[in-house]
Order: structure tokens, then sequence, then C-alpha cells
């Protein structure tokens, strides 16, 4: 490959993102099957997904290959090093990374530049073309540091569990899952839905030291739940499942949910939360701005969530910044 953006380049956003670039087709993460010479798959989350065909050179890190496999989609043969290619640790979940192509383009994937639990950030790369997602790219997206959110969540399961309230504790199953069962792993007695649970199994698996918990199941079927208080760690997408309304109802359970969102105030309503912290797996809108500052492009683009609006503020800035 050359080292040059004044050889043929060029940007689409269909299926992914695709671009040409040295006569080679480079797709990065696609929704399905794409016929690109090289396809970059930046994690395991669902909406990053696809089976690719048979054959297929796909660029991802191991643990991303094996989380996929864990969640039934099978990436085939992959590689973490190509010529020309350099994957970069995005901070996001496990096995997250963005691409640096030839020192030229650096897409982030989905980013974060403050280290959480036990993972690390992303750090800034040197580069004339910066694809960035721009999840909370408005202005009024601000997220504490993660000791004050600790100290707040950590003095309300207090509260509640010296009234014998119990808390179940809620966040993607993957990700934001296993950043909770760490950071709140010195409560007793924690138990998991079995979607976290199975992800708690596969990042041990992959050497991420997490406790073992009890399985939401078994607690009810040896009745543990019976004993108050107790913490679950459950998924987000089981908010309006029979089971979360049969805690709140026979135990008298309060939610607790963990997003990024969670800054507007309409959200825990809108969403039927008792509680939200803005603990969130993405930079906020400061954090893009000062990644994008270091990172000293030529060219932006914005990507997914507030995209537009971050590129109207980095041209105001003086950035050549259009939304993809």
């Amino acid at each position: 490959m050359g080292n040059s953006l004044n050889k043929r380049f060029s940007i689409t956003s269909k299926n992914g993102i695709s671009i040409e670039y040295n006569e080679m087709k480079i797709v990065l993460d696609p929704h399905k099957a794409s016929d690109g010479d090289v396809v970059f798959i930046s994690h395991a989350h669902i909406d990053h997904m696809h089976t690719p065909k048979r054959g297929t050179k796909v660029l991802a890190s191991k643990e991303t290959a094996f989380l996929a496999k864990e969640r039934s989609f099978d990436l085939g043969e992959t590689e973490q090093e190509l010529d020309g290619f350099q994957l970069i640790d995005s901070g996001h979940i496990l096995g997250s990374r963005g691409l640096l192509i030839n020192e030229d383009i650096f897409y982030t994937g989905d980013f974060i530049t403050r280290p959480r639990a036990f993972l690390s950030r992303c750090q800034s790369v040197k580069c004339k073309t910066l694809i960035i997602e721009s999840t909370y790219g408005k202005d009024y997206f601000y997220f504490p540091p993660l000791t004050k959110i600790l100290n707040e969540v950590n003095r309300l399961i207090s509260d509640l569990f010296s009234q014998g309230i119990p808390v179940v504790l809620m966040g993607y199953p993957l990700g934001k899952g296993q950043v909770l069962s760490y950071l709140f792993s010195s409560w007793d007695p924690i138990y998991v839905h079995e979607t976290v649970q199975k992800m708690n199994d596969a990042y041990i698996k992959m050497g991420v030291d997490l406790r073992k918990f009890v399985s939401y199941r078994e607690a009810i079927d040896k009745g543990l739940l019976r004993k108050k208080p107790w913490i679950l760690i459950a998924p987000m997408t089981s908010r309006r499942k029979d089971f979360v309304r049969l805690l709140k109802k026979r135990f008298n359970a309060v939610t607790v949910a963990f997003s990024g969102w969670s800054v507007l105030t309409s959200y825990k309503y809108a969403m039927s939360y008792d509680y939200a912290f803005p603990l969130s797996d993405h930079c906020d809108f400061d954090e893009l701005v000062n990644f994008i500052k270091d990172c000293e492009p030529e060219k932006v683009y914005t990507v997914h969530g507030f995209s537009s609006e971050l590129a109207s503020h980095l041209r105001e800035r003086g950035y050549d910044a259009i939304p993809l």
C-alpha cells in the first residue's frame, strides 16, 4: 500500500463504511456480507456483527472473533495484522478496536478515552483523515468522572440495602454488564441474568478477572431471592420483560440503569427506570472534540448519533468536517 491520500481515495456509507483506497476496497463494520478486499469488524456488539462470506479477508481482534462466536456469528479465519493496517484499542468493550490504514486514515469505531474497570482508554492517533463515531456529539452530553458515579451508586445501594430493598443494575449484556459486574463486585449477594452470565463467562475465558456469580434462574429455583436485600445485574433489554415487573412487584426491587443517555432528564422516565446514571462506553462531547484535536486530521468524517451536529461544530472551529 502507498502512503499518500493523493492516491485513489473515496468513502461512502452503505452496508457499513466503504473505502476505495489505492485500488483496494476496505469495508468497515458492514451489517451484512460484503465483497470488500478487506473487511474490518471493530467489536462484537450485535449492530456491528454479520457472518462474512467464506474466504473473506477479515480483520478483527481475537477477542472480537471469540465473542462473535459466543453470539452465534462465525467470522471465519480472522487476522489481527495485515501490511498497512494497524488495530488500535478503542476501549469500548473487550476486544474493541479502531483501524489505522497506512497512517493515513483512522477509523475509531465505537470508542472511549477514559479507562473503566479492566478496560483501557483509546489513544489518539495522528492521521490525515479521521472517521469518528459521534454518538454523543452534542454539547450537552457531559459525563462526570467514574469515581463520582461510583460514589453516588454505592451510596444509593447502601441506603436501599439498609432498608432491605434489592437493587437491579441494568446495562447491555455485552460490555456494560461486565463493567458493572467488576465495579460492584464487593457487594453480596449478587446474581446475574443468564444473558449477562454468558458474556461474563466468555470474558473469564479470555482472561478477565471477574467474580463468578449465581445466575438469576438458579437464585429463583433455590429461593434465594426471598432473602433480601440483593443485587441483580440484568440487561437493559429486559426492562419491559415480565421478570423485571415481577421483581418490582414481588420483591419491591429498585431499577438502576447505566447509559450516557441518562444525561437527558427525560430518559429514566421514558424508559421507566427508578434511577439512571451516565456511565457510558462512549466519549462525551468534550472528549470527542479533544480527541479530534489530538489526532490533527486534515479531514473529518462523523458517523452515527449526532454526526451532523458534531460536524457543524467542528466546521465552526475551522475543521474540514462532514457527516457521513
